[in-house]
C-alpha cells in the first residue's frame, strides 16, 4: 500500500519517528512536511535526531492565521495527493496540518488514517479541539491512544473504524530516554543541577496571543521560586517582543530563556526537572512518561488520564494555584502504564496491514 504521511510540527515528527520505521517494512511511504513549524530548531533537528526519514516534499506553508495556514496547506496538498496517488493519507494529532491533510484526502476520495484519534478537551475555543473533532469525522481509520479516546468516538457516533493502539510518542520516549541521557549536555550547558529547576513551555494561542493572558503568564513565571528554564517557542518569542514583555522575563532573576531545544535536549531537561510547567498536550504526556510532576497552564486537557492519576494538575494562569501545585509532592505509588508500553507503532502497523488485506 502507498501511504502519504502528512506532518508539520514537532510532536508529529516524534510520532512519525516511531511509526514510519514500522510502515516501511511492508508499505511504500511518502512524507510531506507542510512547514507549519518553519523554524529550523523546531523542525530539521527533529528529523536529524530521531531518524525520521527525510521528507519527500516540503511545502513551506508556515505563518499566518489558523484559517490562512489551513487553507494554504489544503490547497498545496491537493496537488501532492493527485501526484502521489496514495492508497491512504496518514495524519497525526490536532494541528492545522492534521485538518488540512484529512480534508484534502477526503475530498480526493482517499482513505484517511488519523493517529491519536478521539482525544478531546471539550473546549471548542481551542483551535486544536476543532481540528481533532473535524479530522475524526473525516477519517476512515481512527488509531486511538487510550480507551477514553475510543469512548469519545463512540459517544460522537463517528463512523470510521476505531482501534486502540497506544501512543506512538510513548514508544519514542521509552526508546530515546537512555540516548538523551548519554548524548545531551543541556544541564551542563545551562549550569543546572538535577531537581533544582522547573522546565517550562508555553505556546498555546489562548495563552500567548492575548496580551492580557500573556502578561499573566509572565507574572506567573516571575512568581515561581525555583529557577524556571523556558525554551522559547518562536510564536511566544514574537508575542513577547510585540508586547514589550520580553524585557521582564530577561530581567527576572529566576527565569532562564533558551532557544528552542531538540528532542533529546528537552527530554533530558524535563526528566531531571523538579516539575514541568506547560500548556502543551504533548509535554503533559511526556512528563507523565518520564515520571515528573506536571502543572498545566490550561483549565482543560485532552490527556485526562494524567490528571486522574494525580501526576498532572490544571491551574490555568492562576499563580497561586500554580505555586501550590509546584510545591506539592508527587503522588505515591507507581504510575499506571497508560499509553501502550512502547508498542503503539507496531500496533499501528498491524492495523494498517489488516486494513490492506481487507481493502
Amino acid at each position: 500500500m502507498r501511504i502519504l504521511t502528512v506532518i508539520g510540527n514537532r510532536p508529529q515528527f516524534v510520532k512519525a519517528a516511531a511509526v514510519s520505521r514500522v510502515l516501511r517494512r511492508s508499505h511504500d511511504e511518502l512524507i510531506v512536511h507542510t512547514g507549519q513549524h518553519y523554524d529550523d530548531e523546531m523542525s530539521r533537528i527533529f528529523f536529524d535526531e530521531l531518524g525520521v526519514p527525510a521528507p519527500d516534499r516540503e511545502l513551506h506553508a508556515g505563518g499566518g492565521t489558523n484559517t490562512e495556514q489551513t487553507a494554504r496547506i489544503l490547497g498545496l496538498l491537493e496537488g501532492e495527493i493527485e501526484q502521489a496517488a496514495p492508497d491512504m493519507v496518514l495524519v497525526y494529532g490536532d494541528t492545522n496540518t492534521t485538518l488540512a491533510g484529512a480534508l484534502a484526502a477526503a475530498q480526493a476520495r482517499v482513505p484517511v488514517g488519523h493517529v491519536e484519534a478521539g482525544m478531546r478537551s471539550f473546549d471548542r475555543a481551542m483551535p486544536e479541539e476543532l481540528n481533532r473533532v473535524l479530522t475524526d469525522h473525516a477519517s476512515d481509520l481512527l488509531l486511538c491512544s487510550t480507551e477514553t479516546a475510543i469512548e469519545n468516538l463512540r459517544a460522537e457516533r463517528i463512523g470510521g473504524e476505531a482501534h486502540l493502539v497506544g501512543d506512538a510518542m510513548a514508544d519514542v520516549s521509552i526508546a530515546f530516554r537512555p540516548i538523551a541521557e548519554e548524548r545531551s549536555t543541556v544541564l551542563e550547558d545551562h549550569g543546572l543541577e538535577p531537581g533544582s529547576y522547573v522546565a517550562a513551555t508555553a505556546h498555546r494561542a489562548g495563552n500567548v496571543d492575548i496580551p492580557e493572558r500573556l502578561e499573566r503568564l509572565v507574572a506567573l513565571l516571575e512568581a515561581v521560586l525555583q529557577k524556571v528554564v523556558l525554551p522559547l517557542h518562536p510564536r511566544t518569542a514574537a508575542r513577547l517582543e510585540e508586547t514589550g514583555l520580553r524585557e521582564r522575563l530577561d530581567a527576572a532573576p529566576n527565569v532562564v530563556l533558551t532557544p528552542p531545544l531538540g528532542y533529546l535536549d528537552f527530554m533530558k531537561l524535563a526528566a531531571h526537572a523538579a516539575a514541568v510547567l506547560t500548556d502543551s498536550g504533548g509535554v503533559q504526556k511526556e512528563a507523565y512518561l518520564l515520571g515528573v510532576r506536571c502543572v498545566t497552564l490550561r483549565d482543560t486537557t485532552e490527556w485526562v488520564e494524567t490528571v486522574d492519576t494525580g501526576w498532572n494538575v490544571l491551574v490555568d494562569l492562576d499563580s497561586e494555584r500554580a505555586l501550590a501545585a509546584l510545591d506539592a509532592p508527587p503522588p505515591p505509588g507507581e504510575r499506571p502504564q497508560l499509553y501502550g508500553g512502547g508498542q503503539a507503532a507496531e500496533r499501528v502497523g498491524d492495523v494498517l496491514d489488516a486494513y490492506t488485506a481487507g481493502a
